[in-house]
Order: structure tokens, then sequence, then C-alpha cells
């Protein structure tokens, strides 16, 4: 059974199918053992699989290893027949396998393997005994569509780490991997490879830039560039530009091989190392400038076809709209060709390069035979004397070296029509460098050759008069004619032959003229249909990718070959659009301006991507180098502007724009691209160098570590303190979670990336920092000694004021408090932030508590109402995580709850279900929470600047000022003082205020702060702490001793007499603030300060309470008694 299981085409394997009929059978690596496959649950496999391997051996009864003697299969591991021979073959450094054909669904008659880890658990084993781990596989890095394979998943580390009893909780991707859920991985594509059209490096690279690149410049301009420049010139005209072409040749090839290429050629290679915004800049006017090339390239095989037929003298109506005519049959049935898909456009692209090829031959045969007939047109063979005259330049008609290179350079360009169609590549990374580079190579030879033949054959001028033979010898004649025995003096004026005024030269000295006219339709021809190609794949992968939501109808694709038939359409529609215009003069410098900003770009990219570091960055084509990418990418611009300027200014405009749209609208991709990298490396350097530099009193900000909880759960604290860190310092979203473990480990993983996606989405300059521990203060704790960078660290605690304290568990008052003396004793400034109406909102959403039920039965019940425990009614940052009896359940979708901004109450799900109406307590609550995102208004910020804490309780309303929304507000400063001396007081702090240079409309000395306050207000407040009280004096010591240990945050008699002046200073205080401070915006104030250990919870508590009631939002602030405000400069 054994020896019959290790030969791969056996019979017992043929049985073994899955029920998606695929094979399960043979592992890559079979020398040693054989893995069977213990199926889980109701499906079952086709085969006695289970009945295999009698020394098999059961591992946690989901998979089954059974050694196998290498000797008793009689296959050895690299025989052909085995998958291990192909898996073996690495190249590229490890990145990509070479068995990558083999690999490929039904080529080579190489079976390929799926196995379901999930429903199978089926992992590769690679040493004789049970491990769950898989080995290394290329499969495991696949995208799940991906085209050559399956995605296969390896083990979670949940699945490997986590205790047996307990199911693994997650199967998520790491690392922003791309991928659907675990669950449907293994089943979701299976590519239909049937059909399929795939080119290699000839047909579908090298044949396409030749193509491309000798355009009908080669036939009818060339000639009249060597007459214009010089032999000399023009070969360093044909040389300046191939320089630019072959850099970007290196540099496609650099981006190409540097992982896998979809389609979209320019675009993809673009947008996948830059970012979607130059991506979707470049791959729109790219699509354009390809879909205007169609139109260009007929409009010149029009022209050619109306000068024949003028020649003839059978025009249909006059020279334009013949034009017209022919061009909108030709682009027609081009695009019938390519519909016909892109089998039959490659058939045609070998007819019309072998038409060129021999148009060429044709020229250089011409060459050699020189005609007595066509000496008077200036062509006289391969002479010296006119190879000497013509070397040197002879610019006419206001043409300059620059002119004559803007004209010639578009000849040069299409060195991209490979790379366009790279989702039609069978291995693009090998194909792209390849065909691009010898495409290169090839035609830069065959330009330079012409040049050179054609000077050394052809003088500039000739009348094409046989009578103009010398007879006599000239004294005064010393041009080459001259010497050959012709006189073309007369040309002083203008003939119409020799290579300045003949654009036909190159028809007159081939052999064959009319093939020369064939090569001219080939070469007009193949480029339009390589554009009228490229011009809607590229479109259809930048649809694809939705970087323009209005395009997205065109992202469809039809048939095998996935054919974007509205794409081509549409660009059908331009290019006759633009056949119809005729007039292209104007049109071509903007084309091969937009040319050239994608190859600037490209050029760029990999100047980017080498100078961000990023590990993803290693190119298989080792050939390039960073700084002449980046020279490359400067001649781009530089030969934009060389050609034409106003069309180089519309093309920067152009791009630009594309770039602020697509960066205002942030499409929802990430591609790993190297503007992410240099945004870490730099942010990395910055934050390394700002370590090394000692913190000074001018630089000091703000940095925030405010404990919201959920960050949607406490609006007003949030925008509140993003009024004063915005753009100023650091601010950080705590959360802690507490409970089981376990649970909120998961939790935090979620949370981490949806509450920093709501925190940007909603446009806050803000970190979300979550933490577990065991309750609130540990926490706290650990947040205020871990959280930030470097210099990038919190300085200040931020807390809402805990609304309910008098009816929750006092042991949370407890831990409520000691974080404020944690806080003190690490350094930190403090701010309690106190809305009357409240700060959660939580319970208003239906969004803040909610574990992942969806699947719950309850979800159709719920209510605009989120039952919290009764712990986390609090309203201190306290993000209890009850256990999932005590959650209301309620139902989760990401989407949702990142579009919904925070103050959005979270309806019921089920529209049958009347939503309940808000009670008045909570639309209040509701309004308030949303009060600081309105604009302020004129109106006052009251500072009661009662201690000096370091002038963090003046800095605070002074960064709020700065900001838009509260611009309008003016700062009012309270002071304590002595009656007597009140204007000196005043005085004193008004010198103060205008040395630190900050602004205000009011200075008020409180001379009656320490008068006794009311006594209702005292009375109320003796009943306020009541409940609390120890009263020691009334119970036996032993007792009291007690009580007080096990419930330490009582108030004993002793204290409560020992602090009485400080109670009523709070009272007091609470009077004058009704009495001075009812109408202000917000009232910021120095926060009283218990000491540790003499002061109880309790009665700190009933301080901040009497001290902050019924009044407008107040900011209790204590800084750490460090200077943050100076006056020296």
């Amino acid at each position: 059974m054994e020896g019959k299981q290790a030969v791969p085409g056996s019979a017992s394997d043929e049985g073994a199918k899955d029920a998606l009929g695929r094979p399960l059978g043979p592992t890559p690596s079979q020398s040693r053992f054989q893995v069977d496959l213990v199926a889980e649950g109701p499906r079952k496999a086709g085969g006695d699989v289970g009945a295999a391997g009698k020394g098999g051996e059961e591992a946690k009864g989901r998979f089954r290893v059974n050694f196998v003697d290498p000797s008793a299969g009689g296959e050895s591991p690299g025989e052909p027949g085995s998958e291990s021979g192909n898996v073996s073959g690495v190249q590229n450094g490890g990145d990509t396998v070479m068995s990558e054909g083999s690999l490929h669904s039904g080529s080579g008659g190489h079976h390929h393997y799926y196995y379901d880890t999930h429903t199978n658990t089926y992992y590769l084993r690679t040493f004789g005994h049970n491990t769950m781990d898989a080995v290394p596989r290329i499969d495991h890095y696949r995208h799940t569509a991906a085209d050559l394979g399956e995605k296969l998943l390896r083990p979670s580390l949940a699945e490997l780490h986590d205790e047996l009893d307990k199911e693994p909780f997650e199967d998520g991707y790491a690392n922003g991997e791309e991928g659907t859920p675990a669950g449907e991985a293994a089943v979701t594509y299976t590519p239909d490879s049937k059909g399929v059209v795939k080119f290699g490096w000839i047909k579908g690279v090298l044949v396409r830039c030749m193509l491309n690149i000798w355009g009908v410049m080669l036939f009818i301009r060339l000639s009249w560039i060597v007459g214009q420049a010089g032999i000399g010139l023009s070969v360093l005209v044909i040389g300046m530009a191939t320089v630019v072409t072959t850099i970007t040749g290196l540099s496609t090839s650099a981006i190409a091989t540097n992982g896998f290429v979809r389609g979209g050629g320019a675009y993809y290679l673009i947008s996948r190392s830059l970012g979607p915004e130059f991506g979707g800049a470049i791959g729109l006017i790219f699509a354009f400038a390809n879909a205007v090339a169609v139109a260009m390239y007929v409009v010149g095989f029009a022209e050619t076809v109306v000068e024949l037929l003028k020649e003839n003298g059978t025009l249909m109506i006059d020279e334009m709209n013949d034009i017209r005519i022919i061009g909108a049959i030709t682009v027609v049935i081009l695009l019938g060709i390519s519909i016909a898909g892109m089998e039959w456009e490659a058939k045609a692209q070998i007819v019309l390069l072998v038409i060129l090829i021999l148009a060429i031959g044709d020229f250089v045969i011409g060459t050699f035979i020189p005609l007595d007939s066509k000496k008077p047109k200036g062509f006289f063979g391969y002479k010296a004397e006119i190879f000497m005259e013509n070397f040197g330049p002879d610019f006419r008609d206001d043409e300059t070296f620059f002119s004559v290179f803007a004209i010639f350079f578009p000849a040069a360009t299409g060195i991209l029509a490979g790379a366009n169609i790279s989702g039609d590549l069978a291995d693009p990374q090998s194909a792209i460098p390849k065909g691009t580079l010898l495409a290169i190579l090839i035609t830069t030879l065959v330009y330079v050759g012409i040049a050179v033949s054609v000077g050394s054959c052809v003088v500039r001028d000739a009348t094409g008069n046989f009578n103009d033979t010398i007879v006599t010898e000239l004294t005064n004649c010393t041009a080459a004619a001259c010497k050959l025995n012709y006189d073309f003096s007369s040309c002083q004026t203008k003939c119409p032959y020799g290579l300045m005024n003949n654009f036909q030269v190159m028809s007159m000295v081939s052999g064959f003229a009319p093939l020369i006219s064939a090569g001219i339709f080939s070469a007009t021809l193949s480029s339009a249909l390589a554009s009228l190609v490229s011009a809607p794949k590229i479109f259809q992968a930048l649809c694809k990718d939705s970087i323009y939501p209005g395009f997205q109808m065109f992202a469809k694709g039809y048939g095998k070959n996935n054919e974007p038939l509205r794409g081509y359409i549409l660009t059908f529609l331009i290019a006759l659009g633009f056949i119809l215009i005729a007039e292209l003069n104007v049109i071509a410098p903007i084309i091969s301006n937009f040319f050239l900003a994608s190859y600037a770009l490209i050029n760029f990219s990999v100047f980017h991507a080498s100078l961000a570091k990023s590990p993803g960055w290693r190119p298989a084509f080792k050939y390039y180098n960073m700084w002449i990418s980046l020279v490359g990418a400067i001649l781009c611009c530089i030969v934009m502007f060389v050609i034409n300027w106003w069309a180089a200014l519309l093309t920067y405009v152009i791009v630009l724009g594309l770039y602020i749209y697509v960066t205002y609208k942030k499409p929802d991709v990430n591609w790993g691209s190297s503007t992410q990298a240099l945004t870490y490396l730099n942010a990395l350097q910055h934050s390394i160098r700002l370590s090394g530099v000692e913190d000074h009193v001018k630089n000091f900000r703000p940095q925030c570590l405010i404990m919201t909880g959920a960050p949607n759960a406490r609006p007003a604290l949030l925008h509140l303190v993003h009024a004063f860190t915005k753009n100023v310092g650091l601010m950080i979203c705590g959360h802690v979670h507490m409970g089981p473990r376990r649970q909120a480990m998961k939790e935090l993983t979620t949370d981490l990336a949806r509450y920093q996606r709501w925190l940007i989405k909603n446009k806050m300059k803000a970190f979300y920092a979550p933490v577990h521990a065991e309750d609130l203060r540990d926490g706290g704790q650990y947040l205020m000694q871990a959280a930030g960078l470097g210099r990038m660290r919190p300085n200040t605690l931020v807390v809402g004021f805990k609304k309910n304290w008098r009816q929750g568990d006092m042991r949370e008052v407890e831990t409520y408090i000691n974080l404020f003396h944690d806080a003190f004793d690490v350094q930190y400034g403090v701010v309690v932030i106190r809305l009357q109406e409240g700060l959660d909102i939580s319970h208003l959403q239906g969004q803040e508590l909610l574990s992942s039920q969806e699947k719950s039965p309850c979800t159709k019940d719920v209510i605009v109402k989120v039952d919290y425990s009764k712990k986390s009614e609090t309203d201190t940052s306290i993000a209890f995580a009850p256990s999932s009896s005590e959650r209301t359940p309620t139902p989760r979708k990401e989407e949702d709850e990142d579009g919904k901004t925070s103050t959005q109450p979270l309806l019921k799900k089920d529209s049958k279900i009347s939503s309940s109406p808000l009670n008045v307590t909570d639309q209040r609550l509701l309004d308030a929470s949303s009060q600081f995102q309105k604009k302020q208004g004129k109106s006052n910020i009251d500072v009661w600047w009662l201690f000096d804490d370091g002038g963090l309780t003046l800095l605070i309303p002074y960064l709020i000022t700065t900001k838009k929304k509260w611009k309008d507000c003016k700062i009012r400063v309270f002071i304590g003082g002595k009656i007597n001396r009140i204007d000196h007081d005043r005085r004193a702090m008004a010198t103060l205020l205008s040395k630190f240079r900050i602004d205000f409309s009011d200075i008020m000395v409180l001379g009656d702060i320490n008068t006794k306050p009311k006594k209702e207000n005292i009375a109320a407040f003796e009943e306020m702490i009541e409940p609390f009280r120890l009263h020691e004096d009334d119970k036996e010591q032993e007792v009291a001793d007690k009580m007080k240990e096990d419930e330490p945050w009582r108030i004993t008699d002793n204290e409560l007499e020992l602090y009485k002046t400080k109670t009523y200073r709070q009272i007091r205080l609470n009077e004058l603030l009704k009495e001075h401070s009812s109408t202000a915006n917000i009232i910021v104030m120095s926060l009283p300060v218990a000491r540790k250990g003499a002061v109880s919870s309790a009665l700190y508590m009933a301080w901040l309470e009497a001290l902050s009631k019924d009044l407008p939002p107040i900011l209790l602030v204590r800084g750490n008694h460090q200077s943050v405000l100076t006056f020296y400069s």
C-alpha cells in the first residue's frame, strides 16, 4: 500500500479527488513520507484516503502522516515526474519559483494541487515527525485571486500557540497582507485558464516596441533631419533621444522585476511604486494620450493615402475631408481587429513588422544601386564628398538643433508598448526588460544606420532637371554635386528635390518605391493598433482600482482574456473625434509631453523607491542606478520644455490637478508604495534626531494622553483637546480594555485599526493606544509610562469628570482619584474636563460595546439605547468590557461605524421597528457632545489662574484662541488677591501677561475668595458627603479602624475638620464662578491638589463636584509646576 502511494500516477491517487474535483496528493516533497488526509466534518474525500498507511499515526484527529520509504516508491525526488523537481528550482533571490509556469493551471501536463487548509487541515510536512507547521512555499505568499494558482494559508500563530481546548479566535492577515477571510480563501478563485492568450517576450514586447518606435518618422522625416542637422548632429539627436529612452527602459525593467506585474502597464508600475496619487494622474493622461495617439497615427496613414490619390488624380472630395473619411474607415477596421481578440491583434502586428522590415531592406538595397535617372534628384550612391558635405549642420527656415530634436523625439517614444499589455504577458518579469531594451538597441541602430547612409548618398538640394549636368569645368562650384558633374547652384531659391526639400527621399532611393509606401502604412497602422490596445487596458486597470469612482463601469472585462470592450469603444470614440479634427500639429506635442511625463515618473519611481530603502524594493533586474534614474527623470522634464513649452506647462498643470484631486479623495487602497516607505523613513530619522535635542521651555507643547475609552464614545472630550493640540502637540487616545485577557487581546487588534481609521476619517490628528489591564489604574500607569516615542511623549493627562460618582461603586472613585496621583508622580500635568450634560454618548450610538455577534438571533431587536452595566456609566475613560451576557448584542459592520460621525446615533438595523425618540436628557447630551465642533462666536474664555502651576492653565486657553473656530473669543483672567491691593495685583498680572505676549480683554482680582460661603451651600455639601463619612467618633475604635481599612475612601471627622478651610474655598469659588463666569463659553481653572494619603478619595471628589457643578464647560488644569511659558527670546 505504501509503495503504491509514493507514485503520483497510481490508481489510488487518481481516485483521490475532493468535492471540487481537485486532486489531493501528492505533496511537493515526496522523498521521505506521505501525508494523508483525514477529512473533518461531513465533507469526505472521494478515494480511499482515510484507510491509507498502516503505520501512520493520528495527530489531534486532524491529519495523519505516514513515513514513506523512498526506495519503496521507486521515484527519486528530482525525477521529472515529481513536483519537487520543480519546486526546488528557485531563482530571483528566492522571490519566484521557476516552476511558476508549471504551477499555472493546465500548462505542460503538471497538476497544480489545491489544499483547502480549513476543511481538511492538510499542511505540508517535511521533517519526519508530526508538526502542524507548514514549510516555506510559494502558495503561502500569493494574493487570494492570483492567476498562477491558489493561495494556501499557513497555520496561524493562534493555531500553533493557543491552548488546545480553545478554538483559535482569529485568522487575520498580519502586516497589511491583502486577502479574504481565511475560511473562503482556498475556494474563492479557480482560474479558468483554457483559451487565455499569453505572449512571450518576442511577440508580446519586442515586436510591439519595435513597431511602435519605428513610426512614420523613419520614412518621411529622418532624411529631412539629416539635411538640417547634418550627419553628425543627427546621430547626436538620435543618441540623446536614446539616452532618455534607455534610462527609462532600465527603470521600467527595475520596477517590472520587483514583484508580480499585473495588467495596466505604465499605470500599474507607477501607481504601485509611487502610490495612487501619481499613478491615478498618470494613468488617466497616459490612457488618454494613447487614445489620441491612435488618431495621430491614423491621420498619418490617411495623409499618405491621400498623397497617393492626389498623385493619381483620384481625390474623393478635397484633401481635408478625404483624410477624415479614410481615417474613420481605418479606425473602424482597427477596432474590429482589436475586439476580435489579442491573438488576432498579435498576428496583425507580426504581418506589419514583416512589411516594415522588408521596406527597410528595400531602402538599404536601393542605396547600393545608383541609377542615372535618380542623379538629377540628388541621389548619387555612397560618395565621400557627399558624406563630408552633409556631415555638418545647415539649419534653414528658422530651425535650430532643439527644434529638430523636438521633431525627432516622438519617433523614439513607444518603449512602453510591451509594458502596457503586461497583463497579457506570460512572464512580464523577464519579458519586459529583455524585450524593451533589445527593441531600443535595434531601433537605434537602424535609425543611425539610415541617417548615415542617406546622408552619404543624397545631396541637400537637387533640381530634378537632367539639363543641369556640367559639361565644362566650373571654377567657383565647390559643392559635392559639382564634383559629380551636376550643378544645382540654381537651388538658392527653392528646389523640389534633395534632403531638405523632399520628404519622400527614402522612396526615391529605394529599389522598389511602393514597398516604402507599404512600410509607411505598416508603421502607422501598427503604432495605431498598439495604442488602440494599450489605452483600454490601462484605463481598465485604472478603473479596477476605483481611483476615479465615476469611471467604475469601464472596469468590466469580457471573455477569456477579460477584454475591456467598453474601454475599446471609448478609445474608438476619442480617436474618431480627433481624426475628424484632422489638424494634428497642435495635438502631437501634447501627446509627446504626456508620454514624457509618464517616462519622468517611471524614472522618478525608481529613484524614490531606492531612496526610501524599503525592504520590499529588491528588483531582480540589477542594472539600474537610482541617480541615473533621477537624471533620466530630469532629462524627461527638460525634453518636455524643449519640444513645446506651453504643452509642457499644460501637462504639469493637468498632472498636478489630478494629483491634488486623488490626494483629496484619498482612495481606500494600500499598495505599499515607496511614498509610504519614505514617509516612514523621514518620520523615523526626524524622531531620532529630535531625541538628541534637550527640551526647551520655548518649544514646550501640551502633549496629551486622553483617557477617552473608545474615541467615538466621548467626542466632546476629543474635540476640545483637539482644539489646543491640533498642529501643536501630540494627542493620544488611551483606551483601557479590562475583562478576560483572551477576549481583550482579540479586541485590541481589531480596535486598533478601526479606531485609528475613525480618527483619520473625522480629521482628528491623534493616535489611538489601547492596552489591556486588570483595572483602569493599571492601564493608566502603563499608558503614562510607555505611550509615545522619544521626545514625542505625553506630558499631560486629560480625563473626563466622573459625573455619576455618587451612584457608582466607590472603589472606582478610589481608582479614578489614584490616576491623578499617579500622573503627578510621573511629572505629568492633569486636566479634568466637565460638561454638565456629561461626556459619554456611547449608549446613544449603539456602537461602542459591540462584540462580534453579527450572527446572534437577537440583532433584530436592537434598540437605540444600550444598557451599560452599572460600572461603565462613568464618564471617565473606563472602557469596561462586560461579559457577553451583560452586553446588548448589536450588529457590527465596520464600514457603517467608520462612516458615521461620532455624534450620530446608530438607529436600529431593522427598519420594521420604529426608533424610540431620544428623551430630553439624551438629546441635551447629544447636542453638548458636538458643541465644540461649531464656530464659537464672540464670547469669553474665562481663566481662573489662582495658583501658579508653571503656566499650563494660561497656555491652554491661549492655544485654543489660535484656532479658527475660537478666534473671536476673548480671554478674561481672574486672580485671587487682597482687597487693599487690588490695583497693584491687576497691574502686576497685566505686566506679566504682556511680557508673555498673551492678549487678554480684562483682568479681575477677586478679594473675597476667603469669605465664608452661604449657609445653604455648606449644608448641601454636607448632605452630599454624608453617605461617605466614617463617623469614627460614634463608633468603637476597632470597628472604625476596620472600616477605614476596608473602605479607605471614607471621610474621617478628623480629616473634615483639618481641611475645613479648603472645603469652604471650593464652595465659595463655585459661588464666584456662577456670579462672574456663567455666560463664558468655557472656563479654565486651577485644579486643587490633594495630598496623597492625607485626603480621602471621597472628599477630593466632593471638592471637585462642589467646585465645578452647574457651570459652563470647565477645564480644571494643573501643570507639573515647571515653567511652560517664558518671556525671554
